[in-house]
C-alpha cells in the first residue's frame, strides 16, 4: 500500500488538565525504522495511565510519565489493537495484514537494570492516532481471534496488567481471592482472570456498580466495607489508600498481596508487624516478561475471555472518554475508535 504523508491523531502538548490534549489532521505518519513495525490503529482502549502520564502522576515532581520524563509533544494511547501495514528493515514478521497487539510495558533489559522497560503512549507514540510504529519484537499476532477490534483493544493494559499481577501472586485453583477496584477495567479483568484459574474471588467495589461483577460468578464485597480477618489467600489491590492495613490483615498466614495501582492514593500505611508475624509476600507488578503477557494472546486467540466494554467513543472525544473513566460512569472498558484511515 501507498502510506498517506499525514494522519488524525491526539497529541498531548504537556503535563495538565484536558486541554492539553490537541486533536490534529496533520500529523506525520511515521515511517518504521530497522526492526519496527508499522501498524494501523483499529481500536485503543482509555486507560487510567493515560490520564496518569498526562497529569505527571508517575513522578514525584509531576513531570512524569512511566519511565522517566515524557518528550512533548507525546501521542499517547497504551491500549493497541492494529493491523500492520508496514516492515521495517530486517523484520520478517508479523506480516503484512496480521492484526496484533502488544504489552503496554515493553521489556527492554539494560546491564544496569534487567527489569527495565518502556511504554508506548509514554517513552514514545501509543495509540491515539491512525497509525504506529512498534518494536517487532513485542507484538503479538491475535489474527486468529474471534474477539472484536474493539474487545481486543481494550485488553492489553488492563488484562495485561490482571494477568501479571495473578502470575506474579501464583492465584491457583480453590484458593480465596480478594480484588479490589472490581468495577474497574483491571479489577474486573483480574476477577474473570482469576475465576478462570478455578479461584473463589470476591470483588470489591461500589455496590452501584456490582451487578456486572456478580453476573461473572464473583462474590461481591461493598467498597467501603471492611473483610473479615485472615479470610483470603490472595489480595489483587489497585486502589492503595487508607485501605491497605485492612487488606494485609485479611489475608490468611502466608498470604500474597499484588498489586500495580492506587487510584485511591499511593501513601499507605500499615503495620509491618502485620506482614512479617503473617509471612506475608508483597508483590509489586509493572515489569511483564514476555512470557507473561504471551499467555493472555494464547487466551484471546482462544477467545476464553471476552472483556466488559461499556462505552465506544470517536477518538477526537478523548477528553469526554477519560472525563467518564476518572469520574467511574461505568464499569469495565471504554475504548477509542480512530478516523478511518487508508488501507
Amino acid at each position: 500500500m501507498t502510506l498517506p504523508a499525514t494522519m488524525s491523531g491526539v497529541q498531548l502538548t504537556g503535563h495538565g488538565g484536558p486541554d492539553m490534549l490537541v486533536w490534529r489532521d496533520d500529523i506525520a505518519v511515521p515511517r518504521p525504522g530497522p526492526g519496527q513495525v508499522l501498524v494501523r490503529v483499529l481500536a485503543a482502549g482509555v486507560n487510567m495511565t493515560d490520564v496518569n502520564t498526562r497529569v505527571g502522576w508517575y513522578g514525584r515532581d509531576g513531570r512524569a510519565g512511566w519511565a522517566g520524563e515524557v518528550a512533548f509533544p507525546r501521542i499517547q494511547g497504551s491500549d493497541l489493537c492494529g493491523r500492520v501495514v508496514a516492515l521495517g528493515e530486517g523484520v520478517d514478521g508479523p506480516p503484512i495484514g496480521a492484526r496484533v497487539i502488544c504489552p503496554t510495558n515493553q521489556h527492554e533489559p539494560t546491564p544496569d537494570n534487567p527489569i527495565a522497560f518502556v511504554s508506548i503512549g509514554s517513552e514514545f507514540d501509543g495509540a491515539f492516532a491512525q497509525y504506529c510504529v512498534v518494536k517487532a519484537q513485542h507484538l503479538h499476532d491475535v489474527t486468529a481471534s474471534t474477539l472484536s477490534d474493539i474487545e481486543i483493544g481494550a485488553m492489553p493494559c488492563a488484562h495485561g496488567a490482571a494477568h501479571s499481577l495473578l502470575t506474579r501472586a501464583q492465584v491457583a485453583a480453590g484458593e480465596r481471592v480478594l480484588v479490589t477496584g472490581a468495577s474497574g477495567g483491571v479489577g474486573l479483568a483480574a476477577v474473570q482472570l482469576a475465576l478462570l484459574r478455578g479461584a473463589a474471588v470476591t470483588g470489591q467495589c461500589s455496590l452501584s456498580k456490582s451487578g456486572v461483577v456478580r453476573s461473572l460468578g464473583a462474590a461481591v464485597l461493598d467498597r467501603d466495607s471492611t473483610p473479615g480477618p485472615r479470610s483470603f489467600d490472595v489480595v489483587i489491590d489497585v486502589v492503595g489508600g487508607d485501605g491497605f492495613e485492612a487488606r494485609l490483615t485479611a489475608l490468611k498466614p502466608g498470604g500474597r498481596y499484588a498489586t500495580s495501582g492506587a487510584v485511591a492514593g499511593p501513601m499507605i500505611k500499615g503495620d509491618l508487624r502485620t506482614i512479617y508475624l503473617n509471612d506475608l509476600t508483597l508483590h509489586g507488578a509493572t515489569h511483564q516478561p514476555r512470557e507473561v503477557f504471551a499467555g493472555l494472546v494464547i487466551l484471546i486467540n482462544t477467545a476464553r475471555i471476552r472483556p466488559v466494554v461499556s462505552q465506544t467513543y470517536p477518538m477526537r472525544d478523548i477528553a469526554l472518554a477519560q472525563a467518564d473513566l476518572v469520574a467511574g460512569r461505568y464499569p469495565g472498558k471504554l475504548v477509542l475508535i480512530p478516523t478511518e484511515s487508508p488501507e
